[in-house]
């Protein structure tokens, strides 16, 4: 195994990994596999057309759940996608 130069900056290191194999420098077949627990999940924004009257009830379930209605809707789907 080769080993890694110090980069003075990411454009340097990002030039070398572009011009370098990374199995001569790390072997992969020796890797483990990671979790992040803690790591925050991506998220993307979407626009969600509901009726005046279900987000009513979601706002009124929220509040009495002491969750903003959005993280409601979010904790619905999920329950709803986990069954």
């Amino acid at each position: 195994m080769k080993s890694l130069p110090k980069f003075n900056n990411q454009k340097d290191e990002m030039d070398f990994w572009d011009k370098n194999d990374i199995n001569d420098y790390f072997d992969l077949k020796s890797a483990k596999l990671v979790k992040f627990p803690k790591l925050k999940k991506s998220t993307k924004t979407i626009s969600l057309r509901l009726p005046e009257d279900m987000i009513e009830k979601l706002k009124v379930r929220a509040n009495a759940l002491d969750v903003p209605y959005q993280s409601l809707i979010k904790i619905l789907l999920q329950k709803e996608l986990s069954a």
